[in-house]
């Protein structure tokens, strides 16, 4: 039987405008900068799916003899080819229009940086691009693969009490946060767990999923759970340390509000592929309570209850035989 999303584009035109608001979000710049200036070594060849604007093949080709930047997107491909050429070393990039799917460059490379990250890795392309990418590759030029940017991505899950009022107007529905900010609208129930860890050069799936118990931390009601992608975008293996970079948060609201008490566990269950549409997570997702923690004071009254329902009756009580 054909998935419901199966006909839907992984992926999708990002409109210029939001790539010059990209372009003005400092951690992503700065992170992406740092892990580039580190694995680009100097003559490097690299290549770029999915370019965009073009600025992380800049930031390669300050060290890179060659940068292909591969866009599939017409309206982005001469925006990166102008922008491109009011920069220094942008001469060593070469715009490709193409799409990254299928692309291959004509030369082996050293690294391949890849920017279709979305939280989750729902929505764009990450996952099977670079799942396609690595097959060909392989059959073409063998190995070694070339470092990847991002190297890795890690996911995990977290309970939440969500305030979805907005001036007393009631609307559960999907919020993006901020991941460098405080959220004061969200009371966590609960620490992420973690369901997957994806190395980028190892064979991987391209289904993302779990299936555990949560152990809840704080009393509330638990009404929304918040999806966490921190993608590790170059390690270090001299210094021991990596540069890393979150996309935002996303915060999915539950179905039915459950009422927990720290101690008890949550069952949650979800399966879906990558760069699904996020209502592919929603229809997946499973909530359920299967334990509840028990006071003392109720544990000791249902003892006494449980004693009395046991002691011995007397002949009146019993009855005659």
């Amino acid at each position: 039987m054909k998935n419901k999303f199966d006909s839907l584009e992984l992926g999708q035109f990002i409109p210029l405008h939001y790539h010059h608001n990209m372009l003005n979000d400092s951690a992503r710049m700065n992170s992406f900068k740092e892990a580039i200036n580190w694995v680009v070594k100097p003559g490097a060849k690299v290549l770029e799916l999915g370019g965009g604007t073009g600025v992380q093949s800049f930031f390669a080709a300050q060290k890179a003899d060659k940068v292909y930047c591969v866009e599939r997107n017409p309206e982005l491909v001469e925006a990166a080819r102008d922008l491109l050429a009011k920069n220094i070393n942008g001469d060593k990039v070469e715009v490709i229009q193409a799409d990254a799917m299928h692309y291959l460059p004509p030369e082996p490379v050293d690294v391949v940086i890849c920017e279709m990250l979305h939280t989750g890795l729902l929505r764009e392309k990450q996952m099977p691009v670079i799942d396609s990418f690595k097959q060909r590759y392989l059959e073409k030029f063998g190995g070694p693969l070339p470092v990847f940017v991002p190297e890795a991505s890690i996911q995990a899950i977290q309970p939440l009490q969500q305030n979805f009022h907005f001036e007393d107007f009631y609307a559960p529905t999907i919020l993006f946060q901020n991941p460098y900010s405080t959220q004061e609208r969200s009371k966590s129930l609960g620490d992420p767990e973690v369901f997957q860890l994806l190395s980028y050069e190892e064979p991987f799936s391209q289904t993302c999923a779990y299936d555990g118990e949560i152990l809840i931390t704080e009393d509330g009601q638990l009404n929304a759970l918040r999806l966490i992608t921190k993608n590790i975008l170059s390690i270090n293996m001299t210094a021991g340390s990596t540069v890393d970079w979150h996309t935002q948060y996303i915060v999915f609201p539950l179905a039915a509000p459950i009422q927990v008490c720290k101690g008890d566990q949550v069952s949650i269950r979800f399966s879906y592929q990558g760069g699904a549409p996020l209502k592919a997570l929603s229809d997946a997702l499973e909530v359920r309570h299967v334990s509840q923690r028990v006071s003392i004071s109720q544990f000791a009254l249902d003892m006494m209850n449980l004693t009395m329902t046991f002691q011995p009756q007397t002949a009146d009580q019993a009855g005659v035989l």
